[in-house]
C-alpha cells in the first residue's frame, strides 16, 4: 500500500481532470491499517469514501460498484491514472457502437515498462491469455447482468475472469485505439508476483469455472469465429499452450510460464522503445 499511498493524489486528479464533467468518484479502503495511507484517504476531498475490512480486490471492486450511483462503472486502481479525455472517448465509442457491451482503450505502460500496448479484441484469445486492461467503461445494465467480481479469487486473476465472464454471456468489447489508460509496471507488484508463482492454479480454477467454453469442441468453433480478427499471437499457438498446462506437471508448467514471460507482450514493447 505504500506505493499506492503515494500515488493515489495523481488517480484521483486524472479522474477529476476529466473532460467528462458527470463523473462520481468513489474510493473503497480495503482495510488500511497504516497511519499515514489513512492520512491521506482521510485527506481527499470531491470523493466518496467507502470503508471495509479487508477482503481483497475483487471484494473492493465490487463494494464500489454497490454504492456508485451512476449509469456506467469504470475501475481504476490506487497506482493507475487516465488520459484527459479518456471517460468522454470511452463513452463516446460505445454509444457509437451498438454491437458493443463495453469500451476499453489501448494502454501506456508505466513504472518498469514503457510503450504502448495495442489491444484488439478477440474473445478467443481472452481464454488463454489476459489480453484486456482491468479499466473497462461499463454500462450498469451490463454490470447487473453478469454480476461482480468472483470475491473468492483474492490471489489474483480477477479481473481475467471476469472478462471471461462478460464474453461468455455475449458481451463484447469495443477498443478505443488510443493509449487513454495509463498501467504502472512493478515487479514487485501483486499481479506479477503473484501470476509467477500461481498462473498454473489461478487459470486452471477459471477453467474449471468455464468449463464448457474450454471444451475441445467448443474451443474450435470459437477459433474459427475469432481467427479473423487481431490478436497478440497467432491462435493456433493457444491449442499448443492449452496442451501445454494438461500434460505436464504443475511445476513445469509454471517453469515454462516464467521462461515465456521473459517475451511477454509488453516487455517486447518496452525493448523496443528502450532500443529506439
Amino acid at each position: 500500500m505504500l506505493q499506492q499511498r503515494a500515488t493515489i493524489g495523481q488517480t484521483i486528479a486524472s479522474v477529476q481532470s476529466q473532460t467528462w464533467l458527470q463523473v462520481e468518484i468513489v474510493v473503497v479502503d480495503d482495510g488500511s491499517t497504516d497511519p499515514a495511507t489513512l492520512a491521506v484517504l482521510d485527506a481527499l476531498t470531491g470523493i466518496r469514501l467507502v470503508r471495509q475490512q479487508n477482503e481483497g480486490l475483487p471484494a473492493a471492486r465490487n463494494a464500489g460498484f454497490a454504492v456508485a450511483t451512476g449509469d456506467y462503472f469504470l475501475p481504476l486502481d490506487a497506482d493507475d491514472w487516465l488520459e484527459p479525455d479518456a471517460v468522454e472517448k470511452l463513452l463516446s465509442a460505445l454509444k457509437s457502437n451498438s454491437c458493443a457491451a463495453f469500451a476499453y482503450s489501448h494502454i501506456q505502460l508505466e513504472g518498469e515498462a514503457c510503450g504502448v500496448l495495442v489491444k484488439s479484441y478477440n474473445f478467443f484469445e481472452q481464454l488463454f491469455f489476459n489480453q484486456m486492461p482491468y479499466c473497462l467503461l461499463l454500462p450498469r445494465k451490463v454490470l447487473e447482468a453478469v454480476g461482480g467480481y468472483d470475491e473468492t479469487m483474492r490471489k489474483g486473476y480477477e479481473d481475467w475472469e471476469y472478462n471471461i465472464r462478460l464474453g461468455a454471456r455475449g458481451y463484447f468489447g469495443h477498443v478505443v485505439p488510443h493509449p487513454l489508460f495509463h498501467y504502472r509496471v512493478s515487479s514487485s507488484g501483486m499481479l506479477i508476483s503473484q501470476s509467477n508463482r500461481l498462473h498454473g492454479e489461478l487459470w486452471g480454477h477459471i477453467q474449471q469455472k468455464h468449463g464448457g467454453l474450454y471444451r475441445m469442441s467448443r474451443l474450435i468453433g470459437l477459433w474459427r469465429q475469432w481467427r479473423i480478427r487481431p490478436s497478440t499471437y497467432p491462435l493456433v499457438i493457444y491449442f499448443a499452450w492449452l496442451t501445454a498446462f494438461r500434460v505436464l506437471p504443475g511445476l513445469w508448467f509454471a517453469a515454462m510460464f516464467r521462461s515465456l514471460r521473459k517475451h511477454s507482450h509488453s516487455r517486447r514493447i518496452t525493448a523496443q522503445n528502450v532500443l529506439t
